[in-house]
């Protein structure tokens, strides 16, 4: 994954109140471009302050004035600061999917592949590791529903298993590709506490993949 820019330039103003018209082709208006825009500006914004100083540094005021948007307007989009988390994870997952589309993995098997993806990841998420920290340690307690697992869980599925969906798997194969997720969570917070380094992880990942995945 690649975090977040360290810094965000916020706009002057935010004119989240006017009347923006249709546009009168391609079905989509410049307000819901300006809301697509102001949601990312907000998203980055939090990514930036929670990579220098962790969810606490994630204050709802300090990520509205960063993002240049209006509290009331930050509300609006992201209701507590664990949905703004959430929303900061699902981004990190974004560019993770671009980059597996961009350069697929290349083993030979359903683990390796597997592999490659979750050390992928754990690369980039290590270029910031109060980021990471931060994200991870917020989803374990997390409140409200999060779509992490679910996702890494599909995206495991889908490069192992040759395209599988979610709706196509069987039980046992979103029990296998869970399982391996799961693991991988637990593997990077003992990364991030000291207690394991790079390269115990991935020999510890590439023990479960081959458990997990030989017959996915």
């Amino acid at each position: 994954m690649r975090t977040t820019q360290a810094s965000i330039a916020a706009p002057t103003s935010d004119t989240e109140g006017a009347t923006v018209p249709q546009q009168p082709h391609g079905g989509h208006s410049v307000r819901t471009r300006s809301q697509h825009q102001r949601r990312k500006r907000i998203v980055q914004a939090a990514a930036a302050l929670a990579s220098r100083g962790g969810v606490e540094a994630m204050q709802m005021r300090t990520v509205a004035e960063r993002a240049g948007v209006a509290l009331g307007t930050l509300y609006r989009y992201f209701p507590s600061k664990m949905d703004l988390v959430v929303a900061v994870v699902g981004e990190e997952i974004d560019l993770l999917e671009n980059s597996i589309e961009r350069r697929p993995p290349g083993a030979a098997t359903p683990a390796g592949r597997a592999v490659d993806v979750l050390m992928r990841a754990t690369r980039g998420l290590m270029r910031e590791p109060e980021l990471a920290d931060a994200l991870i340690r917020s989803l374990i307690m997390a409140e409200v529903e999060t779509p992490f697992g679910d996702r890494m869980t599909g995206l495991l599925l889908r490069v192992s298993a040759n395209g599988l969906t979610r709706e196509q798997a069987s039980e046992e194969q979103l029990a296998l590709a869970g399982s391996l997720s799961s693991i991988w969570v637990q593997e990077l917070l003992e990364m991030l506490r000291g207690r394991r380094t790079y390269d115990q992880i991935q020999r510890r990942i590439e023990i479960a993949a081959d458990r997990l995945l030989t017959d996915i």
